[in-house]
């Protein structure tokens, strides 16, 4: 167990990140699913911008890689293209 109190404040710390990346990891791969699931273009469209949105933010924040990102995008738009 840590002794120093920076180390315990770090520990503090990194559970936090870990609990509100976790919560914003877990929300965007639920939109992702949405976003796959829809089969209105319309709908589609309006939700691609938002969930782009949010993959940004994960991998600015480091959450996932920002090639995954990429990849979910572009997988992504072609779905909505398809449509």
């Amino acid at each position: 167990m840590a002794h120093h109190l920076s180390a315990k404040k770090r520990i503090r710390q990194s559970e936090n990140k870990r609990v509100k990346n976790k919560y914003y990891a877990r929300t965007t791969r639920a939109a992702v699913k949405k976003l796959r699931g829809t089969t209105d273009k319309e709908a589609a469209t309006e939700q691609y911008p938002e969930v782009v949105a949010m993959l940004d933010k994960l991998a600015k924040k480091s959450v996932i890689h920002k090639n995954k990102a990429s990849n979910l995008k572009s997988k992504l738009a072609k779905h909505v293209n398809s449509l």
